[in-house]
């Protein structure tokens, strides 16, 4: 791995499958469609693989042979299902609790840039007691632009007030390094995310993590 940059100013991450393991209560929300519609819904296993793609591949992947039309049609009544579930089973994954605090400690500012709306990340934020600790959130429908444009990157840098060469972007998808290395920041696989773990390592990014811990451990 590349050496980390310093002085380093900021660290900033994905939210679903890097940040938060969200796919218990997106399955539940796909199980519930999936049985309004009468079908039986797909393994978790199978849906939780693409939870970082977005909604319309979780929907994909237990709707995916009715077409795209009829996957822009279900998409809202998905997202009303995800709402009811309150992210109730929705938590941190391990270490990053602790990766955080390090953060924190050190004077080095963290945010979330996330390609989820902002009417369900804001809550979720709140939820989790990361809202008033982040420098910056950044969601999906914030700018025109979504991840892999780097925009949304570079506004999460502006609003912290750090330099992106100085910063460290954490992400489980191609979408995340891609943004990230075009933005001028780090960037780190999150090797604990919604990913095959031998191809993320071929995504051309700086580092790759196994775990949250293996980054914390990383500023000493």
């Amino acid at each position: 791995m590349k050496p980390l940059p310093q002085p380093l100013a900021g660290m900033f991450f994905d939210l679903d499958g890097t940040l938060v393991d969200s796919a218990p209560d997106l399955h539940d929300a796909l199980v519930a469609l999936c049985a309004e519609r009468g079908r039986e819904p797909p393994p978790y296993e199978i849906s939780r693989a693409v939870t970082s793609r977005g909604a319309r591949a979780i929907v994909s992947s237990g709707f995916g042979d009715l077409g795209a039309d009829a996957i822009d049609a279900l998409l809202p009544r998905f997202i009303e299902l995800y709402t009811d579930t309150r992210t109730a089973r929705t938590h941190p994954f391990p270490g990053i609790e602790e990766l955080l605090r390090k953060l924190e400690a050190r004077g080095i500012k963290w945010g979330v840039v996330t390609n989820k709306a902002g009417f369900m990340t804001a809550p979720l934020m709140e939820q989790l007691g990361y809202a008033a600790r982040a420098a910056a959130v950044v969601s999906g429908d914030t700018l025109p632009e979504r991840k892999p444009h780097p925009a949304p990157l570079r506004l999460a840098c502006w609003r912290a007030q750090v330099d992106a060469k100085q910063c460290v972007f954490v992400g489980d998808d191609p979408r995340d390094v891609e943004a990230g290395r075009t933005a001028g920041m780090y960037t780190v696989v999150a090797g604990w995310g919604y990913l095959d773990p031998e191809q993320a390592k071929h995504w051309g990014a700086d580092a790759y993590a196994d775990n949250a811990m293996q980054i914390a451990s990383w500023l000493d």
